[in-house]
C-alpha cells in the first residue's frame, strides 16, 4: 500500500518516505510509528498500543516513543495550513491528523505502465529511478575513496567540499567504580570542546547537551547519525587505575557504520589534555580536513596537573547539574582546582559561570557579580584565547552590568576563537532579543540549535524570542513541539503560562503555572503562580503565593525582583516599586529585562517607572505590536 499526504508519498513495501523526488530519512522505529498512526487515521492510538506495535519484544521507556514522535513532527514539518500531520492527545495518545489519500500500490503501476496507462505521478518515479542511480555512484565514490575533498589554497592541503558533522557519544564507564561517572562524562564533554575548536567551518560537532542523551543507548550508528543528521560518530570507553587511564575511541561512518579509525590509549591522568588535542587531529585527518597551524596552537594544552583536572572535571559534572545545590558543589571544585594550579584559565571560567548563576537562584547580585567578575577576568587574563572566557564575561556584562556594548564585544570574541561553541551563540542570541535585534536573534539561537538540536533550554528559548515579539500564538506552537522531549522541564511550562496570560487566557495559563510548580516548586514558579492569581481577580489566592514567598525568603536569598513581579500582578503598584528599588541595590540580574517585559506593563505607564528603567540606563518605551519580552527567569 502507498500513502500520499501533503507533499509526501509513503510506500509501505519499500519501506520509504518520499517528498517530490526525493527520499526523506526516517529511522526504521519512526517509518513503524508513523504507519501505525496513518492505518489507524481514524482514531486516537494510546501510547500504550503505540509501544507494543513499534517495540513488542522489548522493554523500552515511554521517552523513547516521545523521542519518536518529536523526531518525526520536526521531520514532516507544517502541513499547508501551518498544522502538525501528528496531533498529541493529552494524557492518551496521538492521532494523525491530516488528509490521506491510498494510491495503487507499485506492482498495480507496472501493470498501467505495461498496459499504455502513464500513472498519475509516472515522471517521478522515472526522476527518482535517474537520481537514485546517481547517488549510489557517489556513495560507492565516497566508499572507495573516503570522504570528498577539494583543495584548500590557504593551507596547501585537502578539506572536505563540504562541512561534516560530528557526534561524540558519552565515553563508557568501564572502571570497577561507578562513581567514576563524572570522569567518563567530563572526559566526553572536554573531547567535545577540544573537537569543536578543529576548523568549525569543516567540522560541525554536536554540542554535549544532545549528545549526553545518547548515553546507555543501544541505537545504531545509523539511527543516531539520522536523528542528529551526523555524518560520523565518535565512540570509546574509559578505564581508570589509580592515576593511569586507558583511553578506547574510534571513529564510524553513519551511512554504513564502518569504522574509520580506531585507537588505543594509556595515559597518565595529567596527560589527558594532550590525549585529546592527539584524538582531535586524528579525527580531522582521517576526514579530510587538515588542522593549520592557527588551529593547532588552539589545541596545544599546557600542564595542568592531575588533581586541579580532576577537580575540574568534578566542577562540570555539577555544573551541568543546574540546581542551586548542584552549582554550589561545583563552586568548591573549581575554586580547588585553581588553589591547585592558579593557572588554570578554564577552571577560573566554570568559576565565573558558577557564581553568574548563583547570583540568579541563590546570591545576591552584588556579590556573585563580584566574585563572578573577577575569575571570569582571570581566565581571560591567563588565556586570552580561551572562548569560554570571553563568553563568562560576555553574560556578566548583558545581565548584572547591563553593559550590551562590553557583552556584544565580548561574545563575538568567543565566537571569532570557537565558532563552533553552541554555548556562545545561545546566550548571544538571548542578548540580542533584549536589545530587539530579532532577526539577528533568530540567526544566533538557530546557529545554536543546529550545533545542539536536543538542548531544551535552547528550544525553550527560540520560542521565547517569538513570545518577546508578542507573536504568542506561534511561540505557544513551538513549545507544544518541544515539551514532550522533557515533560519536566518546568521552564517551557512556565514560558507557555506566560504567553496565555497575555492572550487573557487565564484558566490555561493557570494550569501550564501549576504545571511548572510541580515540576519546580521555587521561587520564581511562586512569583508567576501569584501573578496570574492577581491578573485573574483571585486575590485571595494571589495574597497566599505572597505570603509563601515572603516566609521562602526567611528561610533563603530570594531575589527581590520576584516580590516586585507578585505585587504588580495584585495591583499594588506603591509595593512593587518598593520591591523593584531593592532589585536594583541586589543588583538583580534579572533586571535586564524590564524594560519590554509585558508582565510590567501595568506599571509602564506611571512616570515612577520611567525613571526607573532611565536609572538602569535602558530604553523605557513600550515596545510595538511586534516586540515585547517575558519574566519568567533560570534560562542560562
Amino acid at each position: 500500500m502507498r500513502y500520499v499526504f501533503g507533499p509526501y508519498r509513503f510506500e509501505v513495501p519499500l519501506r520509504r518516505l518520499l517528498q517530490g523526488d526525493e527520499q526523506v530519512p526516517l529511522t526504521p522505529k519512526a517509518f513503524d510509528v508513523l504507519l501505525a498512526l496513518i492505518e489507524r487515521r481514524d482514531r486516537v492510538v494510546d501510547k500504550s498500543e503505540l509501544m507494543k506495535l513499534v517495540w513488542p519484544d522489548s522493554f523500552v521507556e515511554e521517552a523513547n516513543l516521545s523521542q519518536t514522535i518529536f523526531v518525526l513532527r520536526k521531520t514532516l514539518g507544517l502541513d499547508a495550513n501551518g498544522h502538525h500531520y501528528i496531533e498529541t492527545v493529552p494524557r492518551r495518545g496521538y492521532r494523525f491528523v491530516a488528509p490521506v489519500q491510498e494510491i495503487a500500490p507499485i506492482r498495480d503501476e507496472a501493470r498501467a505502465v505495461a498496459a499504455g496507462t502513464p500513472p498519475r505521478d509516472r515522471l517521478h518515479v522515472a526522476r527518482w529511478i535517474v537520481g537514485a542511480a546517481a547517488a549510489i555512484a557517489v556513495v560507492a565514490l565516497v566508499a572507495a575513496r573516503g570522504w570528498p575533498v577539494e583543495h584548500d589554497r590557504s593551507t596547501g592541503g585537502t578539506v572536505p567540499s563540504t562541512t561534516a558533522r560530528v557526534v561524540v557519544l558519552p565515553l563508557e564507564n568501564l572502571s570497577a567504580d561507578p562513581a567514576q561517572d563524572y570522569l567518563a562524562d567530563g572526559l566526553t564533554e572536554e573531547m567535545i570542546t577540544e573537537l569543536s575548536r578543529v576548523r568549525p567551518e569543516r567540522l560541525a560537532v554536536i554540542a554535549r547537551t544532545s549528545a549526553m542523551t545518547y548515553k546507555g543507548t543501544r541505537k545504531s550508528a545509523a539511527e543516531i547519525g539520522r536523528e542528529m543528521g551526523a555524518d560520523y560518530l565518535l565512540e570509546g570507553s574509559v578505564r581508570r587505575e589509580g592515576d593511569r587511564l586507558r583511553v578506547s575511541v574510534r571513529l564510524v561512518r553513519a551511512s554504513d557504520q564502518t569504522d574509520v579509525w580506531a585507537e588505543n590509549y594509556q595515559r597518565e591522568l595529567r596527560d589527558v589534555l594532550a590525549l585529546q588535542g592527539e584524538v582531535a587531529r586524528a579525527i580531522a585527518g582521517r576526514i579530510g580536513i587538515e588542522v593549520g597551524r592557527e588551529h593547532q596552537a588552539s589545541l596545544d594544552a599546557g600542564v595542568i596537573g592531575s588533581d586541579a583536572y580532576e577537580d575540574y572535571l568534578k566542577g562540570r559534572f555539577f555544573w551541568n547539574k543546574m540546581t542551586p545545590d548542584g552549582l554550589q558543589t561545583a563552586v568548591r571544585y573549581f575554586e580547588s582546582a585553581v588553589a591547585r594550579n592558579p593557572e588554570y584559565a578554564a577552571a577560573y571560567s566554570g568559576l565565573a559561570d558558577s557564581y553568574a548563576n548563583l547570583g540568579l537562584w541563590g546570591l545576591p547580585g552584588q556579590e556573585a557579580l563580584t566574585k563572578a567578575k573577577a575569575a571570569a577576568e582571570k581566565a581571560i587574563a591567563i588565556r586570552e584565547t580561551l572562548a569560554e572566557g570571553h563568553a563568562s564575561r560576555a553574560f556578566l556584562a548583558m545581565s548584572y552590568e547591563l553593559d550590551w556594548a562590553t557583552a556584544e564585544r565580548e561574545f563575538k570574541r568567543a565566537l571569532e576563537l570557537n565558532p563552533g561553541y553552541a554555548f556562545a551563540h545561545h546566550r548571544y542570541g538571548y542578548l540580542l532579543m533584549l536589545m530587539r535585534r530579532w532577526d539577528e536573534s533568530e540567526v544566533e539561537l538557530k546557529k545554536a540549535q543546529e550545533l545542539d538540536p536536543l538542548s531544551m533550554i535552547i528550544n525553550a528559548n527560540i520560542g521565547f524570542r517569538l513570545y518577546m515579539m508578542r507573536r504568542y500564538d506561534a511561540a505557544i506552537a513551538h513549545w507544544d513541539r518541544y515539551v514532550e522531549m522533557d515533560p519536566q522541564f518546568m521552564l517551557i511550562h512556565a514560558y507557555k503560562g506566560m504567553a496565555l496570560v497575555m492572550k487573557g487566557q487565564h484558566a490555561d495559563a493557570l494550569a501550564s503555572f501549576e504545571r511548572a510548580r510541580s515540576v519546580s516548586g521555587d521561587a520564581n514558579q511562586i512569583a508567576s503562580l501569584g501573578y496570574i492569581y492577581g491578573a485573574m481577580g483571585r486575590k485571595e489566592d494571589a495574597q497566599r503565593e505572597l505570603s509563601r514567598l515572603l516566609a521562602l525568603a526567611k528561610q533563603q536569598f530570594v531575589p527581590a525582583f520576584y516580590v516586585a513581579l507578585l505585587y504588580t500582578g495584585i495591583g499594588d503598584k506603591d509595593r512593587a516599586f518598593e520591591w523593584l528599588d531593592k532589585a536594583y541595590k541586589e543588583r538583580s540580574g534579572y533586571l535586564m529585562e524590564v524594560h519590554v517585559d509585558p508582565m510590567f506593563d501595568p506599571l509602564r505607564s506611571d512616570p515612577r517607572f520611567q525613571r526607573f528603567v532611565q536609572r538602569l540606563g535602558l530604553d523605557a518605551g513600550l515596545p510595538s505590536a511586534a516586540s515585547g519580552t517575558g519574566a519568567a527567569k533560570s534560562f542560562l
